[in-house]
């Protein structure tokens, strides 16, 4: 079964309306020959006329006639379906499902929404946090918030912010055990680990000169959080890599303190993710927006 010919309805609907095939094809921004021609079209396939033409005179046909007004009724609808479908893309308004990381969602998103919903009332958020990877297409994602050394390329990902891994203890433990000089000597030291690190969890380290070094966690705790780190590490028990963002209160105060730090580790990036930049609604648009201005020079930077 074929589809309706629903443009040649359409342009009937127009024409019956103005009597006349120039000034339906001007209201719907096309040419007379193209109006003519989906008439004719439509003719065709119903297998009657809907018109007659004179050269001065256009009427409907008493088969035209009885087409005409559902023709019309079937216009209009479009039209306000489109009209309807236009303005839901066009003002922010709607349900979001954004996926965030467990701790910086906890940490630092969460506590700016009450500014965005203030300022966007018609959105509401399904916020989903957690550590483990998430497929924002498989799993029906609008957007994520995502932390990583290199954006997704199967996504469009805009970069917002920095992040830099720190390797970290408390200074009661470097007292105990002595402040590691080498990335090697941390092999001697209770080193607690990240279960979600992609590719395994191994701390890989980069001298100035080039020299790299590969370590593998092997102390008392391994977590899927790393906030489950920390209170480990404050009291001495451990040393634990952590990012910028769940570190740099302790660093400021004195509470931890960053050792090793003339070597590197890969350095990721906090991004605004989406399956497609092509016709994202408004909702979408003002989201990112938001995110990058309150998160492209974020607090936790450090050193501040």
């Amino acid at each position: 079964m074929k589809l309706p010919d629903f443009e040649g309805f359409a342009m009937f609907a127009k024409v019956a309306e103005e009597r006349s095939f120039a000034r339906a094809a001007k209201a719907l921004g096309v040419s007379t020959a193209t109006v003519s021609r989906g008439v004719s079209r439509l003719e065709e396939r119903l297998g009657a006329r809907l018109f007659n033409r004179t050269s001065r005179q256009l009427s409907l046909t008493e088969f035209g006639s009885r087409l005409a007004d559902r023709a019309s009724r079937i216009f209009s609808e479009a039209e306000e379906i489109e009209n309807a479908a236009r303005e839901l893309s066009s003002r922010p308004r709607g349900l979001i499902r954004l996926a965030a990381p467990m701790s910086f969602g906890v940490r630092w998103l969460a506590p700016i929404l009450p500014d965005f919903f203030e300022q966007y009332p018609d959105i509401s958020i399904d916020l989903h946090m957690s550590d483990a990877s998430t497929d924002l297409v498989g799993e029906g994602f609008d957007a994520a918030l995502r932390i990583a050394v290199l954006p997704d390329s199967s996504l469009v990902a805009r970069r917002l912010a920095p992040v830099s891994p720190f390797i970290v203890a408390a200074p009661s433990y470097l007292e105990r055990y002595g402040c590691p000089q080498h990335p090697r000597d941390l092999e001697a030291h209770h080193l607690m680990g990240y279960a979600y690190r992609p590719r395994q969890d191994i701390w890989r380290l980069k001298s100035r000169e080039g020299e790299e070094i590969s370590i593998t966690p092997n102390g008392p705790l391994r977590a899927t959080n790393s906030e489950a780190l920390i209170p480990m590490a404050l009291r001495g028990l451990g040393i634990c890599e952590l990012p910028e963002f769940m570190v740099s209160e302790y660093l400021a105060d004195g509470r931890l303190k960053a050792i090793l730090t003339d070597w590197t580790l890969p350095s990721g990036a906090l991004y605004f993710v989406t399956p497609s930049a092509r016709s994202r609604p408004a909702k979408i648009e003002v989201l990112a927006e938001f995110c990058a201005a309150r998160l492209t020079n974020p607090p936790w930077r450090w050193p501040r």
